[in-house]
């Protein structure tokens, strides 16, 4: 645990200390937080300072891609690769399942705010994780990653907090361009490891990102949203082979 600006913050570090540095979960919920796109920006670039991280390699997964790519944003300098995964910022590729989100955005009714409230249910998570996978992936997902996952969100503070940050989602879609002209400007050595099987973010998002970064190097996998739970294997060793060789 570690103390930011006064709120208890959980994280994971592992490996030797002069390695290459590549939510919810533990760390509090305090009162007075923006739970906001934005909000969650600002707390990392504050996290990074108050660990001294002066160089990172980003992992860019799902929401996780807007947080990281604006940290990226401020401090070009600090970022020695990007590891995109299921992160989209491309409007005109994301999937049909955005559309009746895009709608709620364009005209937020009560109805609607009702069907983003169901969706924050132990039955909506597990569809999230596996509820568009093929059935022979399907039996590589542990039922414990949506049971615990929901005993970490199952209060009322956190669930209105997913509900709200759903609804402002909205306001990302007018980051998808200066987000992709940082990617043309500055060039990132990136990595970009894709499931597919994703209605939110299917392979034409991943795609997308050659547009910027031609140069990118590209795997489409045998997976959905959430590969590393069924690919982690086949996605770590991506990683080493990439970090090894773009990283001195």
């Amino acid at each position: 645990m570690i103390d930011v600006d006064g709120m208890e913050v959980f994280y994971r570090e592992t490996g030797p200390p002069d390695a290459p540095v590549p939510g919810f979960g533990y760390s509090a919920t305090p009162d007075g937080f923006s739970y906001t796109f934005t909000g969650y920006a600002d707390f990392l670039e504050r996290f990074t300072h108050k660990m001294r991280l002066s160089r990172y390699a980003l992992y860019l997964h799902d929401y996780g891609s807007q947080f990281g790519l604006r940290l990226a944003m401020r401090a070009p300098e600090r970022v020695s690769a990007l590891i995109i995964q299921n992160g989209d910022i491309y409007e005109d590729e994301l999937g049909p399942k955005y559309t009746w989100l895009k709608e709620f955005w364009a005209n937020p009714t009560d109805e609607g705010r009702a069907k983003l409230t169901a969706n924050v249910t132990e039955e909506g998570f597990r569809d999230e994780f596996v509820g568009e996978l093929p059935s022979r992936l399907v039996e590589r997902v542990s039922p414990d990653l949506w049971k615990l996952h929901w005993s970490l969100m199952n209060t009322p503070q956190r669930r209105a907090n997913v509900v709200g940050l759903f609804e402002d989602q909205a306001t990302t879609l007018e980051w998808f361009p200066r987000e992709q002209a940082y990617l043309r400007e500055h060039r990132p050595p990136t990595l970009i490891v894709w499931g597919p099987h994703d209605g939110y973010m299917p392979e034409g998002s991943a795609r997308a990102y050659l547009r910027d970064l031609p140069d990118a190097e590209l795997h489409l996998l045998d997976a959905g949203h959430w590969a590393l739970e069924t690919n982690l294997g086949e996605i770590v060793a991506l990683i080493r082979e990439f970090l090894s060789r773009v990283i001195p």
